[in-house]
Formats: structure tokens, C-alpha cells, sequence
């Protein structure tokens, strides 16, 4: 990512906000989803919109199911027993970073987090910690100590927790590398969230996994919030598992499918511990008429597959994966990184005293997401902001989560949310009485030969 925001100038009118989604090359694809109307829609970190196209895919899979039955399964043009390969699987492992084989769509993100904890919490002699954060999502905490119960282990002894910074919430990755060399021969697995659902902390995944993989210890992210949001090369990085779900940034509708990757390097161990199910089986012992008692594994990460995918599902998510690789990660990534400057500058202009962004100001460190400590009741301020056409999301005791999405959010959309925050505590902010920012990420005050979306600048 070459850009150097600290190189750009803005002003806090509207006419800025006007002129930046003039000149954004991603504009269009806003057309491409069904946002609510009427409304500016900044909660793509809880649940995504649907592309438009989404509810024509689904609509044909019922219609060949009601008029084929069966024998969609088989026949062209359907095929759906080769529908995640065909339709799915490419555009999936283009956007986390991996090959093809290392990649599956299947179940929930914690069902298949218990099934890769199976395989790859490895605790022997010495080393049995897991290395966690402290706070990590719930769900994931659920599944970790459930999976501890089950092999006689207690979290309270066998959980290493990284604590956060009290003020801010965030993880310090100084500490995080000086404990896996302090207790590295401990740790059989390193397990933390990456983007964080709290902050907006984007962790260095290079950097853990190397330093982690130089301890002996596997690697394992929770990229909920990461897919679809930040760059990733899982692959390359050398991550030994990872799992995510569909529902935030990939659009893919309300309890959506899980996805998971594991590196290739794994893919060919034989024997591996695993929890096993038929869609698992290596694709020519499925059906028809090919059913084996004995289980050969799939290729890769299909391996861990259980049962026959959810084509309606499937169906759903498909056509938001088609316009990620319409669009490309590297210029989603651009545009997201000039939203939250965008959207910290106009915060720190208009609010001082009364709203703090907590996510880091580093472009590097943050996704779309941008975490904000307001001095209000945030569910108060929710639902007075809803009540005003602006949907974001209450968290905690003191904060709101805003995140524009830079496939379907605008400029104007950060704007306009500041603008009613402004509103909410008795600020004006309109072009008369905004200050010119001078915020650590600024933005362009008029429109220059260089567009702000250029990739020539440097980081």
C-alpha cells in the first residue's frame, strides 16, 4: 500500500466530501448493493448489505431445485456438487491471500474453530499454553475453553492472556513479541483476532507468525473482522490456520457461511487428528454410487469439510465475492484508509473533548472501522443518530463503531455522520464554522492534478 496520507490537505465542508466522491474510481459499485433506504448505513462490521444480484442467484437455485430436485446436484448448468468450486472458491482465496486448496467455505466461524483446534492445539510436555488476548471476542472464548473441558484442561492455568491498554483498548505488539520470546517454548499456539472487534487494531500478521514460527508455536487468526477489509497473504505469511465469517464485510447475509484456511503445509499431513464427515472425503468417494467406509481426505483445507455445503448459502454470498474481484483489494484498501483519515479528521476538528478515536492513527494499524469514545450514553446517541437517517453501532459503556465500507459508503456518508454527531452535542458543523483540520491524516482541500486515490504516493 503506497500512500501518504500525511502529504494530502482537506477542508470540513461538504463541497470536500462532494469533490473526494467525484474523483473516487470505486463510486459505482455502490449501485451494486441494496442499502436501506434513506438511510447512511455505517454497520458493515456487524452485517453487510446484500449485493443486488444476490437475490436473482438465489431465486435460480430454488427454481432448478423445484424443477430438478435431485438432479441439480448433477446436471448442467448447476452442477452443485462442484457449485463452491466453481463459483466460490477463487475469489475466496484471492481475497485472504491463499492458493485454492487452502481455502473452504463451510459451517459457522466457531464451528470451525472447534474443528481446527482439534487438529492443531498440539499441547506436549512443556509446552501447552495458548497465547490469547485478553478480551477476545466471546464466542472464541466459548470455544477455547469448552475445547479445554473436553481434553481435562483448565483456561486459568493453560490461557496466556495479552492484556490491553486500559485507555484505549489497544494491544501493544512490543509486548506481544517480547512474550513469545520470554515463554515461547510454552505456547504450543498463538490464537488472536485480527482486525480487533473492539478497536479496529490491525495486528502485524507477518510479523507474529514469524516471530511465533521461530518459537515453535503455531499461528492461528480469528479474521472476522480482517476479510474483506485488510490485505491479506495468509500463504505467504506462513499462518497455520485461520477462520472468518461472511456476514460483515463480504456481504453475505445474515448467518452466512463460515470460511477457514489451512496452509498447504498441513493439508499434506498424514495422519492428522481431525473431526471427520462425509463432504470431507476426496470428491470422486462422495456420491453417486461411490459411497467408501473408508475416509480418504479432500485436498487441503476441504478436508475439513462435514457436510454437503448449503447451496442457497452459497448462493447469497457469491455475487458480493464476484464484485471484490471486480473492484480489487489493493484499491478497496486505498479507498478504506482515505475514509478513516477522512472520518478522524473531521472527529478531531468538530469534537474535541467530546469524541476520541481510539483505533491507531497508523494506516498501517487500522481497517475500515473506527472505534470512538464519546462523552454520552452511546445507545442513546444509537438511537437518537437512527432516528436521523444514521445507523452505527453502540459498544460498551462509552463507545460507538462506525465502518465505512468503502465498497458502498461515500465520503459524504462520513460527513453526514459527523455532521449528526456534531449536531448531538451541540455543534454546528457547517462550512461557516468548520475549522480547517490539521489532523494527523489530512485530506485534499481541493481537487489536484494527483487524485488522493492515486497509488503513487508513498507510505
Amino acid at each position: 500500500m503506497n500512500l501518504d496520507l500525511s502529504t494530502l490537505e482537506f477542508d470540513a465542508s461538504p463541497l470536500c466530501a462532494a469533490r473526494l466522491d467525484a474523483l473516487d474510481p470505486l463510486r459505482h459499485f455502490r449501485d451494486r448493493f441494496a442499502l436501506p433506504p434513506d438511510t447512511t448505513y455505517l454497520c458493515g462490521n456487524c452485517l453487510g448489505p446484500p449485493a443486488r444480484a444476490a437475490e436473482g442467484y438465489v431465486q435460480e437455485v430454488l427454481a432448478s431445485w423445484s424443477r430438478k430436485g435431485f438432479r441439480a446436484h448433477f446436471t448442467s448448468p448447476e452442477n452443485w456438487l462442484s457449485y463452491e468450486a466453481q463459483h466460490l472458491t477463487a475469489f475466496m482465496a484471492a481475497i485472504v491471500g491463499a492458493e485454492p486448496h487452502e481455502t473452504t467455505l463451510m459451517n459457522s466461524l466457531s464451528v470451525n474453530l472447534h474443528l481446527l483446534l482439534v487438529s492443531f492445539y498440539r499441547p506436549e510436555g512443556r509446552r501447552r499454553l495458548i497465547l490469547v488476548e485478553d478480551g477476545a471476542f466471546p464466542s472464541d472464548q466459548f470455544v477455547i475453553d469448552s475445547h479445554l473441558r473436553l481434553r481435562g484442561l483448565e483456561s486459568e492455568t493453560t490461557l496466556l492472556r495479552l492484556e490491553r491498554a486500559p485507555d484505549t483498548g489497544l494491544l501493544d505488539e512490543v509486548e506481544l513479541q517480547r512474550v513469545l520470546e520470554a515463554r515461547g517454548d510454552e505456547i504450543a499456539l498463538v490464537l488472536l483476532g485480527n482486525t480487533c472487534f473492539r478497536t479496529g487494531q490491525v495486528l502485524d500478521i507477518a510479523a507474529i507468525c514469524a516471530a511465533a514460527h521461530e518459537q515453535g508455536c503455531m499461528v492461528a487468526f480469528d479474521l472476522a473482522h480482517a476479510v474483506g477489509n485488510v490485505e491479506l497473504e495468509l500463504h505467504r505469511w506462513g499462518v497455520d490456520f485461520a477462520v472468518w465469517c461472511t456476514y460483515k464485510y463480504l456481504n453475505g447475509g445474515p448467518g452466512s457461511l463460515g470460511g477457514c484456511f489451512v496452509h498447504e503445509r498441513h493439508g499434506r499431513e498424514v495422519p492428522l487428528q481431525r473431526l471427520e464427515g462425509w463432504w470431507g472425503n476426496e470428491p470422486s468417494s462422495r456420491f453417486p454410487g461411490a459411497l467408501r467406509a473408508t475416509f480418504r481426505p479432500a485436498e487441503g483445507a476441504a478436508a475439513w469439510q462435514l457436510s454437503s455445503p448449503p447451496i442457497v448459502a452459497m448462493a447469497a454470498l457469491r455475487p458480493s465475492l464476484g464484485i471484490f474481484a471486480d473492484a480489487g483489494m489493493s484499491a478497496i484498501r486505498r479507498k478504506s484508509l482515505l475514509l478513516g483519515a477522512y472520518g478522524i479528521s473531521l472527529i478531531d476538528t468538530w469534537l474535541p473533548g467530546l469524541c476520541r478515536v481510539l483505533t491507531p492513527r497508523e494506516p498501517s494499524r487500522r481497517g475500515c472501522q473506527l472505534t470512538v469514545a464519546v462523552k454520552a450514553d452511546p445507545r442513546e446517541l444509537q438511537t437518537w443518530l437512527i432516528e436521523r437517517g444514521v445507523v452505527c453501532d453502540a459498544f460498551g459503556v462509552d463507545k460507538i463503531r462506525i465502518a465505512p465500507a468503502p465498497l458502498y459508503n461515500t465520503f459524504s456518508d462520513v460527513h453526514r455522520f459527523v455532521t449528526r454527531l456534531a449536531e448531538y452535542f451541540g455543534r454546528t458543523a457547517d462550512s461557516s464554522t468548520a475549522r480547517t483540520a490539521s489532523a494527523p491524516s489530512p485530506m485534499p482541500q481541493r481537487a489536484k492534478p494527483l487524485s488522493p486515490f492515486s497509488n503513487t504516493h508513498k507510505e
